[in-house]
């Protein structure tokens, strides 16, 4: 019987090492290309879409949050990819081209789903400085960091 529990166990922690460094790293590449591109306020635009107004006032609560609300959007991405990628194996086996199609669907639901239903109630992602190449950088600042990242560590 602990012999069984012991692969299951194994199994367990590979996935959550997977999902938490493809995560983290798309997380910590992603924002801080957005910082060189718009400026360490745009952590707030992102507090912004919880908050409101609020958040524009800074501080280091906002910025955390910021920073959190990132990670945690990040972390979820990357455990969808990890979960598809267990029933469609080519994701892991492919995962430069699969990563930079990622990239760009993460990019899609970013504009299409999350900031609609933000507080910013779709901010033009254009008037935002440095989002004009948005597609690429998520791509390959996000998409490829998690596609390696589960090929690298799930197993």
């Amino acid at each position: 019987m602990i012999e069984q529990e012991a692969p299951q166990q194994m199994e367990t922690n590979n996935t959550l090492l997977a999902i938490g460094v493809a995560g983290l790293v798309g997380a910590a590449l992603d924002l801080l290309q957005a910082c060189i591109l718009a400026g360490h306020d745009i952590i707030l635009v992102i507090t912004y879409g919880l908050v409101g107004e609020r958040a524009l006032k800074g501080g280091f609560g906002n910025y955390a949050l910021g920073v959190l609300l990132h990670v945690i959007i990040s972390l979820i991405f990357a455990t969808f990819y990890y979960a598809v990628s267990r029933k469609l194996r080519f994701m892991t086996e492919y995962w430069f081209v699969c990563g930079l199609c990622f990239g760009a669907a993460v990019h899609l639901v970013m504009m299409l789903f999350v900031l609609p239903w933000s507080a910013l109630h779709q901010y033009d992602p254009i008037t935002i400085r440095g989002m004009r190449y948005g597609l690429l950088i998520h791509m390959i600042v996000f998409g490829l960091p998690v596609a390696y990242g589960i090929r690298r560590f799930a197993k």
